[in-house]
């Protein structure tokens, strides 16, 4: 490869982890208030193999082929014109572009410069690429959408996932008391978190044991178990569920409705500010990323595979070293 390409993991169809092929592609160049960002990690998400696999964000990104990924964590190695943010150097994180292509399965990717914010500074490349998309989603639902108060009592299901975990610590840190459905064996570690209360799944329906709550953040779906469906039945009157997976389908708030509580779709957004005070609450302690594996980038196929088994604790990432 030569200084105009870069090593790229990319599919030319839709199918299980083995489309994934690692290739040689242009390496881009930014546009004006763009960054040229050296790609040191890209964590993987369940909407990367979802997508791989034609679902997810495939109507947004269309016919293959494309590059995967929205998580990043690197260095700006070139500014596009207008941008005063960052230089080259800067060690930035983000989650760009999101649901266009960010092309993150990449040595480098370009976007618009405030999609960034500097990478927390306590935590390795690895440990940041695992943050935005999760962290973002947990950080949009609980704070911009539901507007969290201290008190107030949090359902999230699958709290040992990459969202779960952190969504967990973010209720901790808005003063919630936080309920959370996962696997018993990620129930100490999440109490350790912050929950104070777990539930395990497999043993236990949540409804016959959860009340009076505030908020539910679904990171399951109706698609296991009616698991939004369920949900409203332990909501408080006036009570707020977000369905993130799937999104909220009109039957589901057609019952919510008739139960007096609310439902709502819920699609993160790209957000440099909201990573920014994300990182301050990492460099701060208040806030730990678990990461399970770090794998090379032409390992994609396997990332995929690990990730679509269900029990990651954390996240999964790729490393670009």
């Amino acid at each position: 490869m030569n200084g105009s390409t870069m090593r790229a993991v990319s599919q030319s169809e839709f199918g299980g982890p083995e489309v994934l092929k690692e290739v040689e592609e242009a390496k881009p160049q930014p546009l004006p208030t763009e960054v040229l960002v050296r790609v040191r990690a890209a964590g993987v998400n369940p909407v990367d193999w979802k997508t791989r696999a034609g679902r997810g964000m495939a109507g947004v990104l269309g016919e293959p082929p494309f590059i995967l990924g929205w998580d990043v964590s690197g260095v700006v190695e070139e500014i596009g014109f207008g941008v005063t943010v960052w230089k080259p150097g800067d060690e930035v994180y983000g989650m760009p572009w999101f649901p266009r292509a960010a092309g993150a399965y990449a040595e480098y990717v370009t976007a618009p410069a405030r999609q960034f914010a500097r990478k927390p500074a306590t935590v390795s490349h690895e440990q940041a690429g695992a943050v935005p998309l999760a962290a973002l989603t947990a950080w949009q639902t609980l704070v911009d959408t539901a507007h969290v108060e201290a008190g107030q009592r949090v359902l999230i299901h699958a709290g040992g996932g990459g969202v779960g975990h952190l969504a967990v610590q973010i209720a901790r840190h808005l003063g919630a008391y936080v309920i959370t459905t996962a696997s018993a064996a990620k129930h100490q570690w999440l109490r350790e978190l912050g929950a104070e209360e777990t539930i395990d799944y497999t043993t236990t329906a949540f409804e016959d044991v959860v009340h009076d709550v505030d908020v539910v953040l679904d990171l399951v779906g109706d698609g296991i178990d009616h698991t939004s469906h369920r949900s409203l039945k332990v909501l408080r009157p006036g009570g707020l569920l977000i369905a993130v997976p799937s999104g909220a389908a009109h039957d589901l708030l057609d019952s919510a409705h008739a139960a007096g509580v609310r439902a709502t779709p819920f699609l993160v957004e790209p957000d440099g500010t909201a990573l920014a005070r994300i990182a301050d609450l990492i460099d701060r302690g208040e806030i730990a990323v678990e990461v399970e594996a770090v794998l090379p980038l032409g390992q994609a196929a396997e990332a995929h595979q690990r990730g679509e088994q269900g029990r990651t604790r954390g996240k999964i990432v790729l490393s670009l070293g």
